[in-house]
């Protein structure tokens, strides 16, 4: 499958909004049905246990959504709309790149003010698709959101993503974090970054066009993830495929958007790179076979590896290289300093090198 990044068109026409019932979704606990449900035993534990345990839930989801929705806000960028989060006091609000585009100021609707606020862009950082704008007044009551730590989210975790799906704000979908590490690569279609992102974090809380820069909550009102892509399936003629979603840790929003706020510019992105300006090469089949060199940055990993211009690369650690894409993606599982084997060919002779990856 393929991921498309979810930056909304303008709202047109009918939205049909997506639905989540927490009474539904508390009463799949078990509560009271199936044979000998009926028996009014007085004290029988069933019966005692699983109201108790549909209400805590219910509870719960209402509490979370009261503390974070206040903290996640509808973005107006030219004729789009997407979702950001409060990041700090200040009025610093962090999104997606590709919600941002190429547009320099926003107007910025929260979930308790009817009358947008001017917000300005600090900067987008399209390599992870993140970005920060900054409000130009902070309204009474306007709170950051926290931030989890995402080496504690585990597969099978209660999630809720907040943000405004087809123009929608203020909108919650409920789900699972259905895996983590995840690498995916994001199309460029449509004002989409192209960017390879590692390590995020799937989810099967729907994520529609609106949703990206949004919130991915766990039940402990803690932010674990921005809700960036949404996966297609081009079996299907690249329609969305329901409960494939991926969101940017948490992890890896504090470390980007707290460089832009200090710095104003990213200085330590934390990726891998091998130094290396290169386009996709391919077989008499016309199959991708492998990344030309075309450019060797100075002094960078490549360099240092013994890698010039025309050589080909076709492995990377244990991973088989045939594309643009699939080296990035490679490059993505892995940190800056590890040192791992690089395979390439050089006038048709296959060769080995050892390589200690720089960052980008």
């Amino acid at each position: 499958m393929n991921a498309s990044r979810t930056r909304p068109p303008r709202l047109l026409g009918r939205a049909v909004a997506p639905t989540c019932s927490l009474l539904l979704v508390a009463g799949c606990s078990g509560a009271g049905s199936g044979p000998g449900s009926g028996s009014g035993r007085e004290g029988d534990p069933a019966q005692a246990a699983a109201p108790y345990a549909a209400n805590d839930l219910q509870a719960d989801y209402e509490r979370v959504i009261n503390d974070v929705l206040p903290s996640v806000v509808q973005i107006q960028a030219g004729d789009s709309l997407g979702s950001g989060v409060v990041y700090d006091d200040e009025g610093h609000v962090v999104t997606n790149a590709h919600v941002v585009g190429d547009n320099r100021s926003f107007r910025v609707t929260t979930a308790r003010t009817e009358d947008a606020l001017a917000a300005e862009l600090v900067l987008a950082y399209p390599e992870q698709d993140l970005a920060v704008i900054k409000l130009e007044r902070v309204p009474d009551g306007m709170r950051a959101a926290r931030f989890g730590d995402s080496s504690k989210v585990g597969v099978g975790q209660i999630v809720l993503a907040m943000g405004s799906p087809l123009g929608l704000s203020s909108s919650v979908t409920q789900g699972i974090v259905s895996a983590t590490g995840r690498t995916v690569t994001e199309g460029r279609s449509g004002g989409g970054t192209g960017a390879t992102i590692g390590n995020m974090v799937q989810t099967s809380a729907a994520i529609n066009p609106g949703n990206s820069g949004g919130a991915l909550v766990n039940l402990d009102g803690q932010v674990i993830g921005i809700p960036t892509l949404a996966a297609t399936d081009p079996g299907l003629g690249d329609s969305a495929a329901p409960g494939i979603g991926f969101a940017i840790p948490a992890s890896m929003v504090r470390t980007v958007a707290d460089q832009i706020i200090e710095d104003g510019r990213v200085t330590d992105s934390g990726r891998a790179a091998l130094g290396i300006t290169a386009r996709t090469v391919v077989d008499d089949g016309y199959r991708p076979a492998g990344v030309a060199v075309v450019e060797v940055g100075e002094g960078g990993a490549a360099d240092d590896a013994g890698l010039r211009p025309g050589d080909v690369v076709v492995r990377l650690g244990g991973t088989e290289i045939t594309t643009i894409t699939s080296l990035a993606e490679a490059l993505a599982s892995m940190e800056p300093g590890d040192r791992t084997k690089l395979t390439y060919t050089r006038d048709g002779d296959e060769r080995t090198t050892e390589v200690t990856l720089g960052e980008q």
